[in-house]
């Protein structure tokens, strides 16, 4: 069952997150960008609100939180009712997929990462941003995310689990970016965005459809 509910119930302190982290909201759209292939046709799964689908140009996508939905089509984004582990897309008929701190959302990783395979296109990509459970920040959040309204029910992944899974489910690894360095609170300007990992918070993986499962 995905975990809806605290996005049903706390769209406000979702979206004020962003505005009170907005050096770092542009550090990660920064990193998200370096991956995005703008002329192919794409979708975000875990569409939440839109506030990453807007910035970055993309117009369509799938989110099961209903309050989610209704801000994001206020943004102007076709978004449908649907959960990763059932995406209702045909068959190869998406160029990439884009996922923004949801894969420590999803009921079933596996299976979500199936059905990317299935929907994409020869050479598709597959694009995941999210927070290292071995980063600082991600060690935060695991320590307390009893506490945290949001990532109560998370499972959080580091790098290497995520490159591990990617290469089981058929994909082969393009790029590795990363930023967010430091404690959240003290970070006042939008930060560099480098390679690889293992210093920045949030990584963004950009994976390309190796072989139809």
């Amino acid at each position: 069952m995905p975990k809806t509910e605290p996005f049903d119930n706390h769209l406000e302190e979702y979206e004020k997150w962003f505005v009170d982290n907005h050096f770092v909201f542009q550090s990660e759209l920064n990193a998200i960008k370096k991956t995005i292939p703008y002329e192919k046709k794409g979708i975000e799964i875990g569409i939440g609100s839109g506030i990453f689908a807007k910035p970055l140009g993309i117009k369509t996508g799938i989110e099961p939180s209903k309050t989610m939905r209704k801000k994001a089509k206020t943004r102007k984004i076709n978004v449908v009712d649907a959960v990763a582990e059932n995406l209702p897309y045909p068959d190869s008929s998406i160029d990439f997929a884009l996922m923004v701190t949801t894969i420590c959302f999803l009921d079933d990783i596996y299976k979500s990462f199936y059905e990317v395979n299935r929907i994409l296109s020869t050479n598709g990509y597959f694009i995941i941003g999210f927070v290292d459970k071995n980063s600082p920040l991600g060690k935060t959040y695991s320590e307390h995310k009893d506490e945290s309204i949001f990532y109560k029910n998370a499972t959080f992944y580091s790098t290497t689990e995520l490159l591990g899974i990617l290469k089981n489910t058929g994909f082969e690894i393009k790029n590795i970016y990363q930023t967010v360095f430091g404690n959240l609170n003290e970070i006042n300007k939008v930060q560099e965005v480098k390679t690889d990992y293992g210093e920045g918070s949030f990584v963004v993986v950009k994976a390309k459809l190796k072989l139809k499962l």
